[in-house]
Protein backbone atom coordinates (compact mmCIF):
# COMPACT_ATOMS: atom_id res chain seq x y z
CA UNK A 1 0.00 0.00 0.00
CA UNK A 2 3.03 2.26 0.14
CA UNK A 3 3.80 4.62 -2.74
CA UNK A 4 6.73 6.65 -4.03
CA UNK A 5 6.90 9.59 -6.40
CA UNK A 6 10.36 11.02 -7.11
CA UNK A 7 10.43 14.56 -5.63
CA UNK A 8 11.58 16.08 -8.92
CA UNK A 9 10.36 19.60 -8.16
CA UNK A 10 12.31 19.89 -4.92
CA UNK A 11 15.36 18.24 -6.44
CA UNK A 12 15.28 20.83 -9.23
CA UNK A 13 14.93 23.61 -6.66
CA UNK A 14 18.09 22.47 -4.89
CA UNK A 15 20.05 21.78 -8.05
CA UNK A 16 19.09 24.78 -10.15
CA UNK A 17 18.02 27.53 -7.75
CA UNK A 18 19.87 26.93 -4.49
CA UNK A 19 23.16 25.54 -5.83
CA UNK A 20 23.02 26.94 -9.40
CA UNK A 21 24.57 23.70 -10.54
CA UNK A 22 24.81 24.51 -14.24
CA UNK A 23 26.79 27.67 -13.50
CA UNK A 24 29.02 25.90 -10.96
CA UNK A 25 29.79 23.08 -13.39
CA UNK A 26 30.66 25.53 -16.16
CA UNK A 27 33.83 26.34 -14.19
CA UNK A 28 34.94 22.70 -14.34
CA UNK A 29 36.46 21.84 -17.73
CA UNK A 30 35.37 18.19 -17.56
CA UNK A 31 31.73 19.15 -16.89
CA UNK A 32 31.29 22.50 -18.62
CA UNK A 33 28.90 21.03 -21.20
CA UNK A 34 26.49 19.66 -18.58
CA UNK A 35 23.36 21.80 -18.66
CA UNK A 36 20.01 21.96 -16.92
CA UNK A 37 18.22 20.10 -19.70
CA UNK A 38 20.55 17.11 -19.37
CA UNK A 39 20.28 17.08 -15.58
CA UNK A 40 16.50 17.19 -15.70
CA UNK A 41 16.42 14.40 -18.26
CA UNK A 42 18.48 12.18 -15.93
CA UNK A 43 16.11 12.99 -13.05
CA UNK A 44 13.02 12.17 -15.09
CA UNK A 45 14.28 8.92 -16.61
CA UNK A 46 16.01 7.82 -13.42
CA UNK A 47 12.85 8.53 -11.49
CA UNK A 48 10.89 6.23 -13.79
CA UNK A 49 13.31 3.37 -13.21
CA UNK A 50 13.14 3.88 -9.46
CA UNK A 51 9.37 4.27 -9.11
CA UNK A 52 8.27 1.76 -11.77
CA UNK A 53 10.92 -0.99 -11.54
CA UNK A 54 12.66 -0.87 -8.16
CA UNK A 55 9.99 0.42 -5.78
CA UNK A 56 7.54 -2.45 -6.51
CA UNK A 57 10.32 -4.88 -5.43
CA UNK A 58 10.93 -3.18 -2.09
CA UNK A 59 8.29 -4.88 0.02
CA UNK A 60 8.43 -8.23 -1.78
CA UNK A 61 12.21 -8.28 -1.51
CA UNK A 62 11.99 -7.53 2.21
CA UNK A 63 9.49 -10.33 2.78
CA UNK A 64 11.33 -12.90 0.69
CA UNK A 65 14.88 -11.93 1.59
CA UNK A 66 18.01 -13.49 0.14
CA UNK A 67 18.40 -17.27 0.04
CA UNK A 68 21.48 -19.23 1.05
CA UNK A 69 21.39 -22.45 -0.96
CA UNK A 70 24.52 -23.97 0.56
CA UNK A 71 28.06 -24.33 -0.77
CA UNK A 72 28.42 -20.55 -1.03
CA UNK A 73 25.43 -20.02 -3.34
CA UNK A 74 23.19 -17.01 -2.63
CA UNK A 75 20.07 -16.00 -4.57
CA UNK A 76 18.52 -12.55 -4.44
CA UNK A 77 14.72 -12.13 -4.19
CA UNK A 78 12.47 -12.58 -7.20
CA UNK A 79 12.70 -9.71 -9.65
CA UNK A 80 16.07 -8.41 -8.47
CA UNK A 81 18.10 -9.92 -11.30
CA UNK A 82 15.67 -8.66 -13.94
CA UNK A 83 15.88 -5.20 -12.40
CA UNK A 84 19.67 -5.42 -12.52
CA UNK A 85 19.53 -6.23 -16.23
CA UNK A 86 17.30 -3.21 -16.85
CA UNK A 87 19.66 -1.08 -14.77
CA UNK A 88 22.61 -2.20 -16.91
CA UNK A 89 20.75 -1.87 -20.20
CA UNK A 90 19.90 1.74 -19.39
CA UNK A 91 23.55 2.55 -18.75
CA UNK A 92 22.82 3.64 -15.18
CA UNK A 93 25.93 2.03 -13.59
CA UNK A 94 28.11 4.14 -15.90
CA UNK A 95 26.47 7.47 -15.08
CA UNK A 96 29.31 9.26 -13.25
CA UNK A 97 32.22 6.94 -14.10
CA UNK A 98 35.34 7.79 -16.07
CA UNK A 99 34.77 7.65 -19.87
CA UNK A 100 38.19 6.02 -20.18
CA UNK A 101 36.60 2.86 -18.75
CA UNK A 102 33.18 3.09 -20.34
CA UNK A 103 31.57 5.68 -18.09
CA UNK A 104 29.42 8.63 -19.10
CA UNK A 105 31.50 11.06 -17.03
CA UNK A 106 28.58 13.03 -15.60
CA UNK A 107 29.25 15.03 -12.43
CA UNK A 108 28.85 13.47 -9.02
CA UNK A 109 26.02 15.81 -8.07
CA UNK A 110 23.87 14.22 -10.78
CA UNK A 111 24.77 10.79 -9.44
CA UNK A 112 23.88 11.97 -5.94
CA UNK A 113 20.37 12.92 -7.01
CA UNK A 114 19.91 9.59 -8.77
CA UNK A 115 21.21 7.72 -5.72
CA UNK A 116 18.66 9.44 -3.52
CA UNK A 117 15.86 8.09 -5.69
CA UNK A 118 17.39 4.60 -5.72
CA UNK A 119 17.42 4.54 -1.94
CA UNK A 120 13.88 5.85 -1.63
CA UNK A 121 12.70 3.16 -3.99
CA UNK A 122 14.66 0.21 -2.61
CA UNK A 123 17.61 0.66 -0.26
CA UNK A 124 18.54 -3.03 -0.16
CA UNK A 125 18.71 -3.24 -3.97
CA UNK A 126 20.56 0.07 -4.23
CA UNK A 127 23.39 -1.26 -2.09
CA UNK A 128 24.59 -3.60 -4.87
CA UNK A 129 25.54 -0.82 -7.31
CA UNK A 130 26.46 1.56 -4.47
CA UNK A 131 29.29 -0.61 -3.19
CA UNK A 132 30.43 -1.32 -6.72
CA UNK A 133 30.78 2.41 -7.38
CA UNK A 134 32.98 2.66 -4.29
CA UNK A 135 35.19 -0.11 -5.66
CA UNK A 136 35.54 1.81 -8.91
CA UNK A 137 36.67 4.93 -7.05
CA UNK A 138 39.17 2.98 -4.94
CA UNK A 139 40.76 1.15 -7.87
CA UNK A 140 40.70 4.31 -9.96
CA UNK A 141 42.74 6.09 -7.31
CA UNK A 142 45.13 3.30 -6.26
CA UNK A 143 45.07 0.49 -8.81
CA UNK A 144 47.89 -0.20 -11.25
CA UNK A 145 47.29 0.52 -14.94
CA UNK A 146 46.92 -3.23 -15.49
CA UNK A 147 44.40 -3.58 -12.64
CA UNK A 148 42.39 -0.66 -13.93
CA UNK A 149 42.33 -2.03 -17.49
CA UNK A 150 41.22 -5.46 -16.30
CA UNK A 151 38.64 -4.60 -13.65
CA UNK A 152 37.26 -1.11 -14.18
CA UNK A 153 35.40 -1.63 -17.50
CA UNK A 154 33.57 -4.62 -16.02
CA UNK A 155 32.75 -2.85 -12.76
CA UNK A 156 31.69 0.34 -14.53
CA UNK A 157 29.33 -1.51 -16.86
CA UNK A 158 27.71 -3.51 -14.08
CA UNK A 159 28.89 -6.83 -15.53
CA UNK A 160 30.82 -7.34 -12.30
CA UNK A 161 30.12 -5.95 -8.84
CA UNK A 162 32.38 -5.01 -5.95
CA UNK A 163 32.58 -5.27 -2.18
CA UNK A 164 34.81 -4.04 0.61
CA UNK A 165 35.89 -6.67 3.13
CA UNK A 166 37.05 -5.04 6.35
CA UNK A 167 35.26 -6.32 9.43
CA UNK A 168 36.15 -9.48 11.34
CA UNK A 169 34.29 -11.08 14.23
CA UNK A 170 36.74 -9.80 16.85
CA UNK A 171 37.20 -6.30 15.39
CA UNK A 172 34.85 -3.78 13.87
CA UNK A 173 36.04 -0.19 13.79
CA UNK A 174 39.43 -1.08 15.30
CA UNK A 175 40.88 -2.51 12.11
CA UNK A 176 44.31 -2.64 13.67
CA UNK A 177 43.19 -5.90 15.29
CA UNK A 178 42.39 -7.73 12.05
CA UNK A 179 44.01 -11.14 11.50
CA UNK A 180 43.41 -11.97 7.83
CA UNK A 181 46.76 -12.95 6.31
CA UNK A 182 48.30 -12.35 2.89
CA UNK A 183 51.18 -14.68 1.93
CA UNK A 184 53.30 -13.54 -1.05
CA UNK A 185 53.65 -15.98 -3.96
CA UNK A 186 56.48 -16.33 -6.52
CA UNK A 187 54.28 -15.02 -9.34
CA UNK A 188 53.61 -11.74 -7.53
CA UNK A 189 50.15 -12.71 -6.27
CA UNK A 190 49.18 -13.39 -2.64
CA UNK A 191 47.24 -16.10 -0.81
CA UNK A 192 44.57 -14.50 1.34
CA UNK A 193 43.37 -16.43 4.39
CA UNK A 194 40.82 -15.27 6.96
CA UNK A 195 37.14 -14.68 7.62
CA UNK A 196 35.28 -11.41 7.13
CA UNK A 197 31.80 -10.69 8.47
CA UNK A 198 29.01 -8.22 7.67
CA UNK A 199 30.05 -8.06 4.00
CA UNK A 200 27.23 -6.32 2.15
CA UNK A 201 26.58 -7.80 -1.32
CA UNK A 202 29.29 -10.38 -0.59
CA UNK A 203 27.59 -13.08 -2.68
CA UNK A 204 24.62 -12.92 -5.05
CA UNK A 205 23.35 -13.91 -8.49
CA UNK A 206 23.15 -10.50 -10.15
CA UNK A 207 26.55 -10.33 -11.83
CA UNK A 208 29.05 -12.64 -13.54
CA UNK A 209 31.80 -11.90 -11.03
CA UNK A 210 32.28 -10.22 -7.64
CA UNK A 211 35.47 -8.29 -6.94
CA UNK A 212 36.33 -8.26 -3.25
CA UNK A 213 38.63 -5.55 -1.94
CA UNK A 214 40.14 -7.18 1.14
CA UNK A 215 42.19 -5.78 3.99
CA UNK A 216 44.86 -8.22 5.20
CA UNK A 217 48.31 -8.38 6.80
CA UNK A 218 51.59 -9.25 5.14
CA UNK A 219 53.90 -11.60 7.09
CA UNK A 220 56.28 -8.81 8.14
CA UNK A 221 53.61 -6.16 8.66
CA UNK A 222 53.89 -3.76 11.61
CA UNK A 223 51.33 -4.17 14.36
CA UNK A 224 48.15 -2.15 14.36
CA UNK A 225 46.56 -0.16 11.57
CA UNK A 226 49.97 0.73 10.10
CA UNK A 227 50.38 -2.88 9.00
CA UNK A 228 47.30 -3.29 6.82
CA UNK A 229 47.43 -3.86 3.06
CA UNK A 230 44.66 -3.95 0.44
CA UNK A 231 44.11 -6.75 -2.08
CA UNK A 232 41.89 -7.46 -5.08
CA UNK A 233 40.43 -10.93 -4.55
CA UNK A 234 37.80 -11.80 -7.20
CA UNK A 235 35.23 -14.56 -6.89
CA UNK A 236 36.37 -15.91 -10.28
CA UNK A 237 39.94 -15.41 -11.43
CA UNK A 238 39.96 -13.56 -14.76
CA UNK A 239 41.24 -15.67 -17.65
CA UNK A 240 43.53 -14.56 -20.47
CA UNK A 241 40.61 -12.79 -22.14
CA UNK A 242 39.56 -10.99 -18.96
CA UNK A 243 36.49 -13.18 -18.50
CA UNK A 244 35.51 -15.07 -15.32
CA UNK A 245 37.67 -18.19 -15.20
CA UNK A 246 38.54 -20.58 -12.38
CA UNK A 247 36.63 -20.21 -9.10
CA UNK A 248 38.79 -18.59 -6.44
CA UNK A 249 39.05 -19.96 -2.90
CA UNK A 250 36.62 -17.43 -1.48
CA UNK A 251 33.14 -18.49 -0.45
CA UNK A 252 30.11 -17.23 1.44
CA UNK A 253 29.76 -19.34 4.59
CA UNK A 254 26.33 -17.95 5.43
CA UNK A 255 24.18 -14.85 5.16
CA UNK A 256 23.31 -12.85 8.26
CA UNK A 257 19.74 -12.77 9.58
CA UNK A 258 19.15 -9.07 10.07
CA UNK A 259 16.65 -6.58 11.45
CA UNK A 260 16.32 -4.87 8.07
CA UNK A 261 17.68 -4.62 4.50
CA UNK A 262 16.68 -8.29 4.12
CA UNK A 263 17.05 -8.18 0.34
CA UNK A 264 20.73 -7.31 0.47
CA UNK A 265 23.01 -10.29 1.04
CA UNK A 266 25.07 -9.53 4.15
CA UNK A 267 27.62 -12.32 4.16
CA UNK A 268 30.22 -14.10 6.22
CA UNK A 269 33.06 -14.58 3.71
CA UNK A 270 35.73 -17.26 4.08
CA UNK A 271 39.05 -16.70 2.29
CA UNK A 272 40.90 -20.02 2.26
CA UNK A 273 44.17 -19.29 0.49
CA UNK A 274 42.32 -17.21 -2.09
CA UNK A 275 44.42 -15.59 -4.79
CA UNK A 276 44.69 -11.83 -4.50
CA UNK A 277 46.78 -8.96 -5.83
CA UNK A 278 48.13 -6.00 -3.90
CA UNK A 279 46.45 -2.63 -4.45
CA UNK A 280 48.68 0.34 -3.79
CA UNK A 281 51.65 0.17 -1.44
CA UNK A 282 52.33 -2.53 1.18
CA UNK A 283 51.03 -1.57 4.63
CA UNK A 284 49.15 1.41 3.15
CA UNK A 285 45.89 -0.40 2.55
CA UNK A 286 43.84 1.60 5.01
CA UNK A 287 44.73 4.81 3.18
CA UNK A 288 43.63 3.25 -0.11
CA UNK A 289 40.45 1.86 1.40
CA UNK A 290 39.52 5.27 2.82
CA UNK A 291 38.66 6.39 -0.71
CA UNK A 292 35.95 3.75 -0.70
CA UNK A 293 35.02 4.25 2.96
CA UNK A 294 34.49 8.00 2.62
CA UNK A 295 32.34 7.47 -0.47
CA UNK A 296 30.40 4.84 1.47
CA UNK A 297 29.85 7.20 4.41
CA UNK A 298 28.31 9.83 2.17
CA UNK A 299 26.35 7.04 0.49
CA UNK A 300 24.92 5.93 3.81
CA UNK A 301 23.74 9.47 4.45
CA UNK A 302 21.99 9.23 1.07
CA UNK A 303 20.34 5.98 2.14
CA UNK A 304 18.71 7.73 5.08
CA UNK A 305 17.78 10.75 2.98
CA UNK A 306 16.03 8.40 0.55
CA UNK A 307 14.16 6.63 3.34
CA UNK A 308 13.22 9.93 4.96
CA UNK A 309 11.66 11.13 1.70
CA UNK A 310 9.58 8.04 1.06
CA UNK A 311 8.49 7.84 4.71
CA UNK A 312 7.40 11.46 4.60
CA UNK A 313 5.50 11.02 1.36
CA UNK A 314 3.47 8.14 2.75
CA UNK A 315 2.86 9.72 6.14
CA UNK A 316 1.58 12.86 4.42
CA UNK A 317 -0.87 10.92 2.24
CA UNK A 318 -2.11 8.98 5.26
CA UNK A 319 -2.51 12.13 7.38
CA UNK A 320 -4.68 13.75 4.71
CA UNK A 321 -6.89 10.68 4.31
CA UNK A 322 -7.18 9.20 7.82
CA UNK A 323 -10.26 10.47 9.67
CA UNK A 324 -9.82 10.59 13.45
CA UNK A 325 -11.33 13.03 15.93
CA UNK A 326 -12.15 16.68 15.43
CA UNK A 327 -9.94 19.73 15.28
CA UNK A 328 -9.48 21.37 18.68
CA UNK A 329 -10.81 24.61 17.17
CA UNK A 330 -13.94 23.04 15.73
CA UNK A 331 -14.78 20.71 12.82
CA UNK A 332 -12.89 21.37 9.64
CA UNK A 333 -14.88 18.95 7.49
CA UNK A 334 -18.41 18.93 8.85
CA UNK A 335 -19.68 16.68 6.07
CA UNK A 336 -17.57 13.79 7.37
CA UNK A 337 -17.81 11.93 10.67
CA UNK A 338 -14.32 13.15 11.69
CA UNK A 339 -11.53 15.39 10.44
CA UNK A 340 -8.39 14.12 8.76
CA UNK A 341 -5.61 13.85 11.30
CA UNK A 342 -3.53 16.53 9.55
CA UNK A 343 -5.65 19.12 11.38
CA UNK A 344 -4.07 18.15 14.71
CA UNK A 345 -1.07 20.25 15.82
CA UNK A 346 1.12 17.34 16.84
CA UNK A 347 0.54 15.47 13.59
CA UNK A 348 1.66 18.62 11.81
CA UNK A 349 4.72 18.75 14.08
CA UNK A 350 5.66 15.24 13.00
CA UNK A 351 5.08 15.92 9.31
CA UNK A 352 6.95 19.23 9.38
CA UNK A 353 9.86 17.60 11.22
CA UNK A 354 10.01 14.99 8.48
CA UNK A 355 9.80 17.65 5.78
CA UNK A 356 12.43 19.92 7.37
CA UNK A 357 14.94 17.13 7.92
CA UNK A 358 14.40 15.71 4.45
CA UNK A 359 14.63 18.95 2.50
CA UNK A 360 17.49 20.24 4.64
CA UNK A 361 19.32 16.96 4.14
CA UNK A 362 18.83 17.14 0.38
CA UNK A 363 20.35 20.61 0.22
CA UNK A 364 23.32 19.54 2.35
CA UNK A 365 23.98 16.26 0.52
CA UNK A 366 23.77 17.77 -2.97
CA UNK A 367 26.06 20.63 -1.92
CA UNK A 368 28.57 18.05 -0.69
CA UNK A 369 28.41 16.30 -4.06
CA UNK A 370 29.11 19.59 -5.79
CA UNK A 371 32.09 20.14 -3.50
CA UNK A 372 33.38 16.69 -4.48
CA UNK A 373 33.10 17.65 -8.15
CA UNK A 374 35.05 20.82 -7.46
CA UNK A 375 37.68 18.96 -5.40
CA UNK A 376 38.30 16.58 -8.31
CA UNK A 377 37.91 18.85 -11.32
CA UNK A 378 38.31 22.55 -10.52
CA UNK A 379 41.22 24.07 -12.47
CA UNK A 380 42.24 26.29 -9.54
CA UNK A 381 44.41 24.60 -6.91
CA UNK A 382 43.13 26.75 -4.05
CA UNK A 383 39.51 26.07 -4.99
CA UNK A 384 40.20 22.33 -5.08
CA UNK A 385 41.81 22.50 -1.64
CA UNK A 386 38.94 24.49 -0.12
CA UNK A 387 36.42 22.02 -1.50
CA UNK A 388 38.46 19.07 -0.26
CA UNK A 389 38.74 20.58 3.23
CA UNK A 390 34.98 21.13 3.43
CA UNK A 391 34.40 17.55 2.28
CA UNK A 392 36.78 16.21 4.91
CA UNK A 393 35.17 18.29 7.64
CA UNK A 394 31.57 17.49 6.82
CA UNK A 395 31.64 13.87 5.61
CA UNK A 396 31.12 12.57 9.19
CA UNK A 397 28.26 15.05 9.57
CA UNK A 398 26.55 13.83 6.40
CA UNK A 399 26.84 10.27 7.62
CA UNK A 400 25.77 10.76 11.23
CA UNK A 401 23.40 13.74 11.19
CA UNK A 402 21.47 12.53 8.16
CA UNK A 403 21.17 8.98 9.47
CA UNK A 404 20.09 10.11 12.95
CA UNK A 405 17.51 12.38 11.34
CA UNK A 406 16.50 9.66 8.88
CA UNK A 407 15.77 7.20 11.66
CA UNK A 408 13.81 9.88 13.55
CA UNK A 409 11.88 10.67 10.37
CA UNK A 410 10.92 7.07 9.64
CA UNK A 411 9.86 6.65 13.26
CA UNK A 412 7.70 9.74 13.01
CA UNK A 413 6.17 8.36 9.83
CA UNK A 414 5.23 5.19 11.67
CA UNK A 415 3.80 7.28 14.52
CA UNK A 416 1.59 9.23 12.12
CA UNK A 417 0.11 5.91 11.01
CA UNK A 418 -0.56 4.88 14.59
CA UNK A 419 -1.31 1.18 14.92
CA UNK A 420 -1.32 0.73 11.15
CA UNK A 421 2.30 1.86 11.08
CA UNK A 422 3.25 -1.16 13.16
CA UNK A 423 1.59 -3.51 10.67
CA UNK A 424 3.66 -4.80 7.77
CA UNK A 425 1.11 -4.29 4.99
CA UNK A 426 1.30 -0.48 5.25
CA UNK A 427 5.06 -0.44 4.62
CA UNK A 428 6.19 2.01 7.29
CA UNK A 429 7.71 -0.51 9.69
CA UNK A 430 10.13 -1.64 6.96
CA UNK A 431 11.48 1.88 6.60
CA UNK A 432 12.14 2.01 10.34
CA UNK A 433 13.94 -1.35 10.27
CA UNK A 434 15.96 -0.48 7.18
CA UNK A 435 16.92 2.96 8.51
CA UNK A 436 18.34 1.58 11.75
CA UNK A 437 21.44 0.03 10.19
CA UNK A 438 22.49 3.34 8.66
CA UNK A 439 23.42 4.67 12.09
CA UNK A 440 25.71 1.67 12.64
CA UNK A 441 27.62 0.60 9.58
CA UNK A 442 30.46 2.43 7.81
CA UNK A 443 31.56 3.61 11.23
CA UNK A 444 28.95 4.07 13.94
CA UNK A 445 27.69 7.57 14.46
CA UNK A 446 29.76 7.85 17.61
CA UNK A 447 32.86 7.08 15.54
CA UNK A 448 31.81 9.79 13.09
CA UNK A 449 31.46 12.21 15.99
CA UNK A 450 34.95 11.40 17.28
CA UNK A 451 36.29 11.82 13.76
CA UNK A 452 34.66 15.23 13.39
CA UNK A 453 35.74 16.66 16.71
CA UNK A 454 39.09 14.94 17.14
CA UNK A 455 40.55 14.64 13.64
CA UNK A 456 38.68 17.21 11.56
CA UNK A 457 38.39 20.09 14.06
CA UNK A 458 40.85 19.88 16.96
CA UNK A 459 43.72 18.32 15.03
CA UNK A 460 44.08 21.36 12.76
CA UNK A 461 43.00 23.88 15.42
CA UNK A 462 39.70 24.51 13.66
CA UNK A 463 41.11 25.54 10.27
CA UNK A 464 38.59 23.49 8.27
CA UNK A 465 35.73 24.55 10.53
CA UNK A 466 36.63 28.18 9.92
CA UNK A 467 36.27 27.63 6.18
CA UNK A 468 32.65 26.68 6.70
CA UNK A 469 32.30 29.49 9.22
CA UNK A 470 33.41 31.90 6.51
CA UNK A 471 30.47 30.82 4.33
CA UNK A 472 28.11 31.41 7.24
CA UNK A 473 29.66 34.82 7.96
CA UNK A 474 29.27 35.89 4.34
CA UNK A 475 25.59 35.01 4.37
CA UNK A 476 25.05 36.81 7.68
CA UNK A 477 26.90 39.86 6.37
CA UNK A 478 24.89 40.05 3.14
CA UNK A 479 21.44 39.41 4.63
CA UNK A 480 21.78 40.55 8.24
CA UNK A 481 20.18 43.95 7.70
CA UNK A 482 17.04 42.60 6.04
CA UNK A 483 14.08 42.67 8.38
CA UNK A 484 12.32 39.84 6.54
CA UNK A 485 15.38 37.60 6.99
CA UNK A 486 15.95 38.31 10.68
CA UNK A 487 14.09 35.22 11.87
CA UNK A 488 16.54 33.08 9.89
CA UNK A 489 19.81 35.03 10.01
CA UNK A 490 19.79 35.90 13.71
CA UNK A 491 19.63 32.31 14.99
CA UNK A 492 22.18 31.25 12.37
CA UNK A 493 24.63 33.93 13.48
CA UNK A 494 24.01 33.15 17.14
CA UNK A 495 24.64 29.43 16.65
CA UNK A 496 27.81 30.10 14.66
CA UNK A 497 29.21 32.16 17.55
CA UNK A 498 28.26 29.46 20.05
CA UNK A 499 29.92 26.73 17.99
CA UNK A 500 33.13 28.77 17.85
CA UNK A 501 33.10 29.30 21.61
CA UNK A 502 32.19 25.69 22.39
CA UNK A 503 34.94 24.38 20.12
CA UNK A 504 37.54 26.43 22.00
CA UNK A 505 36.22 25.24 25.38
CA UNK A 506 36.30 21.57 24.40
CA UNK A 507 39.75 21.98 22.87
CA UNK A 508 41.14 23.42 26.10
CA UNK A 509 39.61 20.62 28.17
CA UNK A 510 40.88 17.98 25.76
CA UNK A 511 44.46 19.13 26.40
CA UNK A 512 43.99 17.91 29.94
CA UNK A 513 42.08 14.71 29.10
CA UNK A 514 41.01 13.18 25.78
CA UNK A 515 37.94 11.82 27.56
CA UNK A 516 36.59 15.37 27.47
CA UNK A 517 36.50 15.24 23.67
CA UNK A 518 34.97 11.77 23.78
CA UNK A 519 32.24 12.91 26.16
CA UNK A 520 31.30 15.93 24.05
CA UNK A 521 31.68 14.45 20.57
CA UNK A 522 28.15 13.17 19.86
CA UNK A 523 26.53 16.37 21.10
CA UNK A 524 29.08 18.40 19.16
CA UNK A 525 28.39 16.68 15.85
CA UNK A 526 24.66 17.27 16.22
CA UNK A 527 25.29 20.94 17.01
CA UNK A 528 27.45 21.30 13.89
CA UNK A 529 24.78 19.45 11.91
CA UNK A 530 22.25 22.06 12.97
CA UNK A 531 24.69 24.83 12.04
CA UNK A 532 24.90 23.37 8.55
CA UNK A 533 21.13 22.97 8.28
CA UNK A 534 20.61 26.51 9.59
CA UNK A 535 22.88 27.81 6.85
CA UNK A 536 21.00 26.00 4.11
CA UNK A 537 17.54 26.74 5.50
CA UNK A 538 18.43 30.44 5.68
CA UNK A 539 19.53 30.32 2.05
CA UNK A 540 16.36 28.49 1.03
CA UNK A 541 14.21 31.00 2.92
CA UNK A 542 15.93 33.83 1.06
CA UNK A 543 15.09 32.21 -2.27
CA UNK A 544 11.51 31.54 -1.24
CA UNK A 545 10.95 35.15 -0.17
CA UNK A 546 12.26 36.40 -3.50
CA UNK A 547 10.08 34.01 -5.51
CA UNK A 548 6.98 34.87 -3.48
CA UNK A 549 7.60 38.55 -4.25
CA UNK A 550 7.78 37.62 -7.93
CA UNK A 551 4.46 35.71 -7.70
CA UNK A 552 6.23 32.53 -8.89
CA UNK A 553 4.91 29.03 -8.08
CA UNK A 554 3.29 30.33 -4.91
CA UNK A 555 2.34 27.01 -3.23
CA UNK A 556 5.84 25.55 -3.55
CA UNK A 557 7.67 28.61 -2.20
CA UNK A 558 5.11 29.29 0.51
CA UNK A 559 5.59 25.72 1.72
CA UNK A 560 9.37 26.16 1.60
CA UNK A 561 9.18 29.35 3.64
CA UNK A 562 6.80 27.82 6.19
CA UNK A 563 9.13 24.83 6.59
CA UNK A 564 12.11 27.14 7.12
CA UNK A 565 10.18 28.95 9.84
CA UNK A 566 9.27 25.66 11.47
CA UNK A 567 12.89 24.49 11.41
CA UNK A 568 14.20 27.61 13.15
CA UNK A 569 11.31 27.75 15.64
CA UNK A 570 11.00 24.09 16.61
CA UNK A 571 14.11 22.10 15.61
CA UNK A 572 17.15 24.35 15.77
CA UNK A 573 16.52 25.23 19.46
CA UNK A 574 17.61 21.66 20.26
CA UNK A 575 21.13 23.07 20.13
CA UNK A 576 20.68 24.89 23.46
CA UNK A 577 20.28 21.61 25.33
CA UNK A 578 23.06 19.97 23.32
CA UNK A 579 25.51 22.77 24.15
CA UNK A 580 24.68 22.46 27.83
CA UNK A 581 25.16 18.70 27.65
CA UNK A 582 28.49 19.03 25.81
CA UNK A 583 29.74 21.45 28.45
CA UNK A 584 28.93 19.00 31.24
CA UNK A 585 32.14 17.23 30.32
CA UNK A 586 33.40 13.75 31.08
CA UNK A 587 32.88 13.66 34.84
CA UNK A 588 29.22 12.53 34.83
CA UNK A 589 30.19 9.69 32.47
CA UNK A 590 33.48 8.53 33.96
CA UNK A 591 32.96 8.96 37.71
CA UNK A 592 31.18 5.63 38.22
CA UNK A 593 33.51 2.64 38.50
CA UNK A 594 32.86 -0.05 35.90
CA UNK A 595 32.21 -2.58 38.66
CA UNK A 596 29.30 -0.50 39.96
CA UNK A 597 27.29 -0.44 36.74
Amino acid sequence: MAQYQPPIRDMQFVLHELLETESALSALPSHEQVNRELIDQVLEEGGKLCSEVLFPLNRTGDEEGCHYDGDGVVRTPAGFKDAWEQFKAGGWPTLTCDPAYGGQGLPGIVGMAFSEMLNSANQAWAMYPGLTHGSVECLGAHGTPEQKALYLPKLVSGEWTGTMCLTEAHCGTDLGLLRTRAEPQPDGSYKITGTKIFISSGEHDLADNIVHLVLARLPDAPAGSRGISLFITPKFLPDADGKPGVRNNVKCARIEEKMGIHANATCVMDFDGATGWLVGQPNKGLNAMFVMMNAARIGVGLQSLGLAEVAYQNALVYAKERLQGRSLTGPKDADKPADPIIVHPDVRRMLLTQKAYTEGGRAFAYWMALKADEAHHHPDTAARQDADDLLALLTPVVKAFLTDNGFATTNLGMQVYGGHGFIREWGMEQYVRDARINMIYEGTNTIQSLDLLGRKVLMDNGAKLRKFGKLVAELVESEGTREDMAEFINPLADLAQKVEKLTMEIGMKAFQSQDEAGAAAVDYLRIVGHLVFSYFWARMAKLALAKIDQQADQPFYQAKLATARFYFAKLQPETAALIRSARAGAAPLMALDAELF
